[in-house]
């Protein structure tokens, strides 16, 4: 089964569909084979390199900012119950993640894709570093054993910029514009940080028909 997990590194709602999704996976152990792949979305593409204060960015994008702490409380609850942590003091700006993506497209190639997804959104939602900053992104990916002198040199040129792009195009395409974006076999999708009985349940029913 092959499943397409179309989100950005700064979104929180993606930290919890993607605990989610593992959580369901790992109850459907032995029922389900399953190839996750991570596809790029970003949220704010003209985000500049200094990012933006994160209520200031919602006020401008959305007319208020006033629901800012419910919200984070609802995300907090979830994280926890999921085993991921969010640290809200600590995160209080929103930045680029073009390079962030670039790498997750590389570490694909080396078998380090997942681990490295998990790593950017603990790295920013829990840590509250930058990833739009090269040093934080060579950090990262050196921390689930990829090799940060080749991580450099990707984020010191444009390499992999175009492929990102043509798989944001791609995505942006098929009508994807709220993330995360979950499409299994290329065909069925889930969208939203639903809780781990909703990927399961769909999961299951795909894995039992012809799609599985």
């Amino acid at each position: 089964m092959k499943i397409d997990f179309v989100s950005d590194v700064s979104c929180p709602w993606c930290a919890v569909g993607l605990k989610s999704l593992e959580a369901a996976l790992e109850r459907l152990n032995g029922e389900v084979n399953a190839e996750l792949h991570f596809q790029p979305f970003e949220l704010n593409p003209q985000m500049g390199p200094q990012g933006q204060d994160i209520l200031e960015h919602i006020a401008e994008k959305y007319g208020s900012s006033a629901d800012i702490g419910r919200s984070q409380e609802a995300l907090k609850a979830r994280g926890d119950a999921l085993g991921f942590r969010f640290d809200f003091q600590r995160r209080s700006r929103i930045y680029n993640t073009f390079d962030a993506h670039r790498l997750l497209h590389w570490a694909a190639e080396e078998g380090k894709q997942h681990e490295l997804k998990n790593a950017l959104f603990s790295a920013y939602f829990t840590e509250g570093k930058d990833p739009s900053n090269h040093e934080v992104l060579a950090s990262v990916a050196a921390s689930v054993g990829l090799d940060e002198k080749r991580a450099r040199q990707i984020l010191a040129s444009d390499e992999l910029a175009r492929e990102v792009r043509e798989r944001e195009r791609f995505y942006t395409g098929l009508g994807i514009h709220a993330v995360p974006s979950v499409i299994i076999n290329d065909r069925h999708l889930i969208q939203g940080g639903q809780p781990p009985e909703v990927f399961e349940q769909a999961l299951r029913q795909l894995a039992g028909g012809s799609d599985g």
